[in-house]
């Protein structure tokens, strides 16, 4: 061969060699931007908590997903493509009725960050031994807080109101949970509900606090989880199955 049929002979080997790795490398990043599609969430996840409150007893409870048991305690709590703006709450069964004042919905935009930051803030009045839950700040009474929100970092500690000075924050069973949305598929809200009849009083539970013995099993999954899964309670406070539920809400 002479010297320029080789280096002809050499430019074209280079040249299918560089075609070939360009076709082998083009297909990676369209892959991995097709994994994060898929993995993404979407809409507004519209949490709404539901107060109710029964005079006779001087006593509180809040609810987050419809209970199994008792559709008198339903909560709208859903995945939508639109932000609700107005809590919608059961009428409750008579004893206990809605509190207004302590209703609130949250229309959190599932698309903001890769982290739902779900903030649970317990406030306890000792002279009745009466406590209720926030996820998100009432519409009617912002001293009772919370800093439930999607964002791009994980938050482990709660941001949560001074309360009234009667109803005061409650560290033990308040907590932070920072769900990786990017995780699964499912937001599985577990909502655990005690009562201790020695207090007449109702403790709600979404996120597992310090006092574990109120855990729940609220997470992230790619399976869509039915029953709720509930800590024992301390023996005084035991769990009200009717009351408790798992509510799995699609996140795209």
């Amino acid at each position: 061969m002479t010297r320029w049929t080789i280096r002809r002979a050499r430019r074209l080997v280079l040249s299918v060699a560089v075609g070939a790795c360009a076709l082998t490398a083009t297909p990676a990043p369209a892959a991995a931007q097709a994994h994060e599609t898929e993995a993404a969430a979407s809409g507004y996840l519209n949490l709404h908590q539901c107060a109710y409150y029964a005079s006779s007893l001087d006593d509180h409870f809040s609810t987050f997903v419809t209970p199994s048991g008792d559709g008198r305690y339903s909560t709208g709590t859903k995945r939508s493509t639109t932000a609700d703006t107005t809590p919608d709450c059961g009428p409750g069964n008579g004893n206990h009725v809605p509190v207004p004042l302590l209703h609130g919905v949250r229309a959190l935009n599932l698309g903001a960050g890769r982290y739902l930051n779900l903030q649970q803030c317990d406030y306890y009045r000792s002279a009745s031994t009466d406590r209720f839950t926030t996820l998100v700040t009432p519409s009617g009474d912002g001293r009772y807080s919370t800093g439930t929100k999607v964002s791009t970092t994980p938050e482990t500690s709660p941001t949560c109101g001074p309360g009234n000075g009667s109803h005061v924050p409650n560290p033990g069973l308040s907590a932070s949970l920072p769900l990786d949305l990017t995780a699964g598929r499912y937001l599985n809200l577990h909502q655990c509900v005690y009562y201790s009849e020695r207090h007449a009083s109702h403790l709600t539970s979404v996120v597992t606090a310090p006092d574990n013995r109120y855990r729940t099993g609220t997470n992230v999954s790619d399976t869509a989880d039915t029953r709720p899964v509930c800590g024992p309670g301390n023996g005084d406070y035991v769990l009200i199955p009717l009351l408790s539920a798992a509510k799995s809400i699609p996140l795209s």
